[in-house]
This record gives C-alpha cells, structure tokens and sequence, in this order.
C-alpha cells in the first residue's frame, strides 16, 4: 500500500523500520538530515506506521480509524483486522500530500 501510494519502493532504514521516499530537513543545530516520507515498523507487540506530519491535522480520520494508539508521528496498531484499511489509505495519502507541500522534490 505504500509503494503504491507512495510511488516509492521500500528501502531499510536501520534494522526493523522499512521506509517510503525521503526527504531532507535542517535540525536547530544547523545539521541537514534525511529521513523518510512514510513508513512502518513490524514490531513485536504492534505495528508502527510512521505518519511523518504528525496527526494534528487528521483527527477526522483517527477517530474512523478503529483500534489504535498514537504518539507524535508513529501509529500503533496490533492487528490490521481491527482497523479500517480505507481509512490508512486515506491518512498515509493525505500525509504524503502534506509533506510533499512541506518538502518538495
């Protein structure tokens, strides 16, 4: 889903964390980093799904989304059944509109 809605292939970030797209940023201290666009982590107790923008700006769709809990960026999810899938398409899309408007290619 989000190669597709992404138009990236997947690429490792680290060990565990599979990443779509990136894009660069400049911390406080002057430092330029890269990081990606979305991504997800297959963790032991959840599922994280990095939604990068953060989640301000989508309670509309959280509060469809089903079962799940959230930090700034990262969403948790233990099973897939539990939420509604069309409803993470619409988010992970939506998110990818808002960074490319944040960070253009």
């Amino acid at each position: 889903m989000m190669a597709r809605l992404s138009g990236f292939p997947p690429r490792m970030w680290g060990d565990s964390i599979i990443g779509f797209g990136s894009y660069s940023y400049q911390r406080r201290d002057g430092r330029t980093y890269r990081f990606f666009r979305t991504g997800l982590s297959p963790r032991k107790t959840n599922l994280s799904i990095y939604i990068m923008p953060g989640f301000k700006a989508y309670g509309d769709l959280l509060s469809k989304l089903g079962s799940h809990k959230h930090s700034v960026s990262c969403l948790y999810v233990t099973r897939l059944s539990r939420i509604d899938t069309g409803v993470l398409e619409t988010l992970i899309k939506r998110s990818l509109v808002d960074m490319s408007a944040a960070y253009p290619e």
